[in-house]
């Protein structure tokens, strides 16, 4: 008569404790049905379901003695035939994956989100450290924090809400994603440039070195929050440029301030195999000396038109607005022949939430409240390079990196 029998061990782990195992297992020929584990700062956690021959418990009881002999614990649970189908069962429900981020994770933070994910009617069955491990020393500069939660179901989107608004209290980020053939598999990831891939817009440096600073900002504001036509506010904002010289450009361009992150992202992405884009409301000009220097391989943005060395004020048609940027990123999806459900947008201001609704992946990255509220997934707390958490890459596996798990 076959059994079914599961083995769960804990304790301080050491080499070649599975192998013995395994061996001894092995001498009753018997089939292993699951096998999981976890090492925490050296302590293990060894899951092992497996059945045999009823006659052979005395191997059983041999794998119970050797642990014993070195020092963990042992439990061991008979499992009914019509149990263990129950579980085979249920294999290939839904899936949902949580990513949390934050710069430190507390116990208090994960307990609010578990009470939701509880509510939800949703069940964590494994947990996975992304992150490398965190650093006591306070002289390392921000931390940087992300666990990965598989859930057994699938999340609704008043769930993903709940969940945002729970981290955005919390000063933490959270992803929910559907734990799908695509999530680490994307191919194409396209990027807003101005206060996104660069912390400043643009358009107001060049406002302050035309003495207009105020007025451009004040009108930038109101465009990202969505109170403004984006085609209307920037050719009343480029007008106010007139005049100022072309050298003004290369000057502005030289000290552009990157995102957190942004090197470390670009610089993994190519090695992954990612095409990149930039999909922008700013200037081709800027656009240019950011591909040069990280690698990107297309851009698009608008162009400001320039006479006998000077702006004129008018940016050259068309204008890339948030339909055009939509727009590009399902042209850019059919030229590299992929599935928009490879496809990756992330920006920060009203005219990409287009952009962001068409993508597979849409981010909100440090967002105007407006973007943030609208879109399904949000970076607040985090750099750039944290949105590599979100394809389930650890930080061990990050290219150039010396972090260790």
């Amino acid at each position: 008569m076959q059994t079914i029998k599961l083995i769960n061990v804990t304790g301080r782990d050491r080499p070649g404790l599975t192998a013995k195992m395994t061996s001894l297992l092995s001498e009753a020929d018997m089939e292993v049905l699951d096998m999981g584990q976890a090492i925490i700062h050296d302590f293990l956690t060894l899951g092992v379901l497996v059945r045999f021959d009823a006659s052979r418990q005395g191997v059983i009881d041999s794998v119970r003695a050797f642990f014993l002999s070195e020092g963990l614990s042992v439990e061991m649970a008979d499992v009914s035939d019509l149990d263990y189908q129950s579980w085979v069962d249920r294999q290939g429900q839904d899936r949902t994956i949580l990513t949390i981020l934050g710069r430190r994770i507390s116990a208090q933070q994960l307990s609010k989100l578990a009470l939701t994910v509880s509510e939800a009617g949703l069940n964590i069955d494994h947990i996975t450290r992304l992150s490398g491990r965190v650093s006591l020393n306070s002289e390392e500069g921000p931390g940087r924090a992300c666990i990965e939660w598989s859930l057994r179901g699938a999340a609704t989107e008043s769930f993903r809400r709940q969940m945002m608004t729970v981290a955005a209290e919390m000063e933490l980020d959270v992803a929910v994603q559907e734990d799908g053939l695509f999530r680490r598999h994307r191919r194409l990831i396209a990027f807003d440039m101005d206060s996104t891939l660069i912390q400043t817009e643009v358009i107001d440096e060049l406002a302050a070195c035309a003495g207009v600073g105020e007025e451009v900002a004040d009108i930038t504001r109101h465009a990202m929050s969505g109170d403004l036509d984006f085609t209307e506010s920037l050719n009343a904002r480029v007008a106010l440029l007139k005049g100022l010289p072309e050298s003004t450009l290369n000057e502005v361009a030289g000290k552009l301030p990157l995102a957190e992150g942004a090197e470390k992202l670009f610089r993994t992405l190519r090695q992954l195999g990612y095409k990149t884009a930039i999909l922008s409301g700013g200037f081709d000009y800027f656009g240019a000396r950011l591909q040069a220097q990280l690698g990107v391989d297309y851009v698009f943005a608008n162009r400001l038109e320039i006479e006998n060395g000077k702006l004129t004020g008018r940016v050259e048609p068309p204008v890339v607005d948030a339909e055009a940027k939509a727009r590009i990123l399902q042209e850019l999806a059919d030229r590299e022949g992929i599935s928009m459900a490879q496809t990756i947008a992330v920006g920060d201001g009203a005219n990409d939430l287009e952009m962001l609704g068409v993508a597979g992946l849409g981010i909100a990255y440090h967002a105007k409240d407006l973007v943030r509220e609208r879109s399904s997934h949000a970076i607040s707390t985090m750099g750039l390079d944290s949105i590599l958490f979100l394809l389930g890459i650890r930080d061990r596996e990050l290219v150039g990196d010396v972090t260790r798990v």
